[in-house]
């Protein structure tokens, strides 16, 4: 099989079940140790305010940077009103999905899709896919955290920008998984890790940083672990600690990233 029995450690949160077979059908022993926790904002009026900006054409362009993000928004307007006055509300302006997951959302509420962010789907993409645009005034639908670098971006091209937040990554309620991670990995416990995203790996060196062993995890990460990776996000997070991954797939998605990984083993 070709892990051959290394011993896998994945950071997954959502898709915890889903990688851990994929690594186990391949024939490695998986340590999965859940790392975020995407937390929906409490207050629904954020969502109803979108809507009704949209209404008033507030916003020529909508960017919705993860499926997550627009399921969060979903959810929070049929609170308040019914959805379909959320989807008449996008129709008005011109839709631009990062990626695949939020075009699924969009299609669930028939909502066509103006621009499509092919991979590897960062912001830079997301400049390059509307520069050429007309629309001017345009409201971003935020992943777990804010992204200044693409708000700079647009706003360097005379767009307006206005941010919205519906969800932020923070740590697992249980973190006990991650800090058995950290450890292993300064003990030698495991011979791969794999990162789906940037914010991952933050979350494991914020719970290294307080077991007071974050230079030992990154020792291990540089010397002793092969490290596989999705997307230039991530391989600039751990460029920013003096880490480059030895595995990265052409396809940014956990399959291909464990399949790759796989065939090193």
């Amino acid at each position: 099989m070709p892990f051959a029995g290394l011993r896998v450690l994945s950071l997954e949160s959502r898709r915890a079940r889903d990688v851990e077979s994929l690594i186990l059908r391949q024939g490695g022993v998986p340590f999965v140790a859940p790392s975020v926790k995407e937390r929906a904002v409490d207050d629904h009026s954020i969502a109803v305010r979108f809507v009704e900006q949209l209404e008033a054409g507030a916003f020529e362009m909508v960017v919705c940077m993860t499926g997550v993000g627009l399921a969060f928004l979903r959810d929070a307007v049929k609170a308040e009103m019914p959805v379909e006055r959320l989807a008449d509300a996008l129709r008005r302006a011109t839709v631009v999905a990062r990626g695949p997951k939020p075009i699924a959302v969009l299609r669930s509420l028939q909502v066509p899709v103006g621009v499509a962010i092919p991979e590897p789907n960062t912001w830079k993409e997301v400049v390059a896919g509307v520069k050429a645009r007309a629309e001017r005034r345009i409201a971003i639908l935020e992943y777990g955290r804010p992204n200044p670098e693409l708000t700079a971006a647009l706003e360097s091209l005379g767009r307006t920008v206005t941010t919205v937040s519906l969800y932020r990554w923070e740590l697992p309620e249980d973190i006990e998984p991650l800090r058995k991670a950290a450890r292993g990995l300064t003990r030698g416990e495991f011979d791969l890790i794999l990162f789906t995203s940037s914010v991952q790996f933050d979350h494991l060196l914020e719970v290294a940083r307080s077991l007071g062993i974050e230079s030992e995890v990154l020792q291990a990460l540089a010397e002793r672990v092969t490290i596989a990776s999705i997307g230039p996000v991530t391989t600039a997070a751990l460029a920013s600690k003096g880490l480059t991954p030895q595995i990265v797939p052409k396809s940014a998605n956990l399959g291909a990233l464990v399949m790759a990984a796989a065939g090193r083993g």
